[in-house]
């Protein structure tokens, strides 16, 4: 099997190669930015879920604790502890938003 290819078809196959990998860079960086900021909303929408499952949670033991057992010591355990739980998780959320930078080529670090 013989492929017999004159001057012009050999120039118009590299052409449109050129081409094509002239057009497919630009679309790897629009994806690799569309990636980013999928991975950035993703992270925030976690956070925000994990924050709010941490509330609900605390809202029901609080709940438990002020209907079946006002003033005692157990009811002031119950108020304190998830107080400190949700001091860590703000903090957390709060500090944890630099953690996942992506760096480039060139970027100080």
């Amino acid at each position: 099997m013989t492929v017999n290819l004159s001057p012009t078809q050999v120039a118009a196959v590299l052409g449109v190669l050129i081409v094509l990998i002239m057009v497919s860079r630009p679309g790897t960086r629009r994806g690799r930015r569309a990636a980013y900021g999928a991975h950035a909303v993703a992270h925030i929408g976690w956070l925000a879920a994990y924050v709010l499952g941490t509330a609900a949670v605390i809202v029901a033991i609080q709940w438990v604790a002020i209907t079946y057992a006002p003033g005692s010591t157990v009811f002031w355990v119950v108020l304190a502890v998830p107080a400190l739980i949700t001091s860590y998780v703000a903090t957390r959320a709060l500090a944890m938003t630099s953690g996942d930078l992506i760096y480039r080529r060139g970027d100080p670090r």
